[in-house]
């Protein structure tokens, strides 16, 4: 019998972020060309085309879920070697300004039906879960996996009251992953400890990278130039990916520093605002506009610098590596992954990253192997993610604690009481805003119900159905 995986997340193509680009890779992978052992969907969220203005770069909207499926689907198939056959569904959605997240409006575990409902792989589980207002996820299918993307907590304490919002936050967090997920797997040691939790990086490049890579190597080989261009950054342009800090040791090293000049690309809320820092420090920074990370532009740039601590692993980091580039960044759990590669230059103070980016201006980067390629292929990130979920162990379809545990009745209501306690507070709406959900998220509108082809919900009955036994 073929396993049946559902890849729920929260956000979607044209919108380049990691929890679009890379659940979709994961889709494509774990499906392969549909000749495996598995029935893979991926659940993605739908905007409205009047909040897809506010999300989609470069004026992309779409007109039906349809036509944002094929441009989702000739995305990703223009940069595997295969044709991967995996099934694409969507859920209604609301873009919150105030958190610049996406988030789901209704009850997500109702895009499966009961009978496909075998395995399920959360991307973002405490995200998909703060307002989740439903069926228990562990009650739909026999095994929930929780992969954590983001270090919400480090974000939120650089807001104002941060140290408030994050304690709150990480209890909220510890709370929804443990009565909804059996397992998390955290990306890296960055993100706080969630129970049933363990590390593993289970994300791949884009096989262009590789590809790029591949001919650097030979370039290299032959005795090439195969870098002709200096230092440069890519990321989201917003202060928090590693900006702010960056231009600071630009700005209080520049004596030492004299000649380098660092490109940043990027598009996001604060470009304006690092373009002008970076003007009114008179550095050798260029700023530019954000483009794709494989475009020719970047080919022959030698040296990636990186100060981010934001991140959990940050794919640009891994996508850089994988083009055979030296990369320079902090000593900090997130890029734990990144050491056991020689091209990797790790700082640990503000001395160091002076002394390790002048070495770059003379040393060339080391050819990268097919073994070390490997590792950060989409392939071996798979293997990686079967062995840590366990996937190819056979699940029963209801809980079920282990003989030897003490009271497990005990165990198992106490989890259903805190179940009750969550939906209780996410089903009003009032509750809902003062924890920062979106207005009116609930439930589906009328007019993304008929978008979706979905019923308009009547909202005269919860959805509180749990099984004390």
């Amino acid at each position: 019998m073929r396993q049946r995986v559902a890849i729920f997340t929260t956000a979607s193509l044209p919108w380049m972020t990691g929890t679009a680009v890379n659940p979709l890779f994961r889709a494509a992978y774990l499906a392969g060309d549909g000749h495996g052992d598995r029935e893979v969907t991926l659940v993605i969220p739908w905007l409205s085309r009047s909040e897809q203005v506010l999300v989609y770069p470069n004026g992309v909207t779409f007109s039906s879920p349809s036509e944002q499926e094929s441009f989702v689907r000739r995305w990703i198939e223009e940069r595997v070697n295969f044709r991967p056959e995996f099934q694409i569904k969507f859920y209604p959605a609301k873009f919150s300004k105030e958190l610049r997240s996406i988030i789901q409006v209704g009850d997500l575990t109702e895009c499966i039906p009961d009978e496909e409902a075998d395995v399920a792989i959360l991307e973002e589980p405490e995200h998909l879960n703060w307002y989740h207002h439903g069926r228990k996820w562990k009650h739909k299918f026999r095994r929930v996996i929780g992969i954590v993307h983001t270090n919400y907590l480090e974000y939120v304490r650089r807001e104002k009251n941060g140290r408030i919002i994050a304690f709150v936050l990480r209890y909220m967090n510890s709370w929804v992953t443990r009565i909804y997920c059996h397992k998390i797997i955290r990306l890296s040691a960055a993100t706080q400890d969630l129970p049933r939790s363990i590390v593993c990086n289970v994300h791949g490049v884009n096989p262009k990278f590789l590809e790029i890579g591949r001919a650097k190597c030979g370039q290299l080989q032959r005795g090439e130039a195969a870098f002709t261009k200096g230092a440069y950054y890519i990321g989201k342009m917003i202060w928090n990916k590693g900006y702010r800090e960056l231009l600071h040791l630009l700005s209080k090293y520049e004596d030492q520093l004299d000649g380098l000049q660092v490109d940043l690309y990027g598009s996001g809320e604060d470009s304006d605002a690092i373009r002008q820092t970076a003007e009114k420090l008179r550095l050798l920074v260029k700023v530019h506009p954000g483009r794709d990370h494989a475009d020719k532009l970047f080919h022959d740039y030698k040296v990636f610098i990186n100060p981010s601590t934001t991140d959990v692993v940050c794919t640009t980091t891994a996508e850089a590596l994988a083009m055979g580039k030296i990369v320079i960044c902090a000593n900090h759990p997130s890029n734990e992954f990144f050491k056991q590669f020689p091209n990797c230059r790790i700082y640990n103070d503000e001395s160091e990253f002076v002394k390790l980016t002048l070495g770059t201006l003379s040393d060339e980067p080391a050819p990268m192997t097919d073994d070390l390629l490997r590792k950060l292929s989409w392939e071996a990130a798979t293997e990686r993610l079967i062995k840590a979920a366990k996937l190819n162990k056979e699940y029963p379809y209801k809980d079920t604690k282990p003989a030897s545990l003490r009271s497990p009745k005990l165990k198992r209501r106490v989890e259903e009481a805190s179940v009750y306690v969550h939906q209780c507070l996410s089903g009003v709406e009032v509750a809902r805003q003062a924890f920062g959900a979106t207005p009116k998220s609930l439930y589906p509108d009328e007019q993304q119900c008929k978008e979706l082809g979905l019923a308009v919900p009547t909202r005269t009955h919860s959805r509180l159905s749990l099984k004390w036994d």
